[in-house]
């Protein structure tokens, strides 16, 4: 029996996301400690001490309980930027895609301008004349991902209002919108998928980033970016400190990274091969 290797990707990237998925919903239970709760005689401990298995940090925090429940707001911070941004950018990219001449020339070249600036110094420059805080670093993450799903949007829209389908539905007498929402967008829904899923993986180094500098939820909220830059002091005497944080990141980006190649090749079938 062969196994394809969008399946591979698609189930090694989904247990990844739902072991995360379950220590966020179950932190309250799966905690040892009080992710809050500070003991000053504990500072630094090491990996695997008694009562703290993945030791505590500068101000005597169980890494573990703060782990957890940061994967909350971790997930939090990855998904709904997305999903916000792939609402305003799917219906600016599917109207200006289907109406093309000058609004579609205006918005490419506006989403031109902001592609001209490296993400994180746009999304860096928004949370800042934002202020620090998790709406703001929403709201500059949303900004930032926004130009890119309005062209892959619209660049399936170009490709698909060329299709016999389309012509058909116009010959019926279809309003635009019902067209373009009815008949153009189910069938471009593939790579748009894809790129979402992907985009959340990066948008998990992005949030992290912006904690890292910040910009993302204050202390004493448990957040892995805000524990990887704290830890940073303690580098020195207890690499774990930020070391813990800094893998769970990891680990959750490249989760939504292999269930966006696996939906990829599995919704593509010019990728689709069989292993022997």
């Amino acid at each position: 029996m062969t196994l394809k290797r969008s399946n591979t990707g698609l189930i090694a990237g989904l247990a990844l996301l739902g072991l995360i998925v379950i220590a966020a919903v179950f932190a309250d239970v799966l905690a040892p400690h009080d992710p809050l709760l500070a003991d000053p005689t504990r500072r630094d401990l090491g990996l695997f001490t008694a009562g703290h298995w993945l030791g505590t940090d500068e101000l005597g925090r169980d890494i573990l309980s703060r782990l957890l429940f940061g994967a909350r707001l971790a997930l939090l911070v990855a998904v709904l930027p997305t999903v916000i941004a792939l609402i305003l950018g799917g219906v600016i990219g599917l109207a200006v895609g289907y109406a093309g001449g000058v609004w579609d020339s205006a918005t490419m070249r506006l989403f031109d301008v902001m592609f001209a600036f490296p993400g994180i110094l746009l999304a860096l420059g928004i949370g800042a004349a934002l202020g620090a805080g998790l709406g703001s670093m929403v709201v500059a993450m949303v900004v930032v991902t926004i130009p890119a799903f309005g062209r892959v949007v619209r660049g399936g829209v170009l490709a698909a209002k060329q299709e016999l389908y389309v012509e058909a539905a116009r010959s019926l007498g279809y309003n635009h919108w019902r067209v373009a929402a009815r008949h153009i967008l189910p069938n471009i829904l593939g790579p748009i998928v894809v790129y979402a899923t992907l985009q959340t993986g990066r948008n998990v180094i992005l949030a992290a980033s912006l904690s890292f500098l910040g910009l993302g939820p204050q202390p004493p909220t448990p957040d892995w970016g805000q524990m990887l830059s704290t830890g940073r002091t303690a580098l020195a005497v207890a690499p774990h400190v930020a070391t813990v944080p800094g893998l769970a990141i990891v680990v959750l980006a490249i989760a939504f990274n292999l269930l966006g190649d696996g939906a990829r090749d599995l919704l593509d079938p010019r990728l689709r091969r069989e292993q022997p």
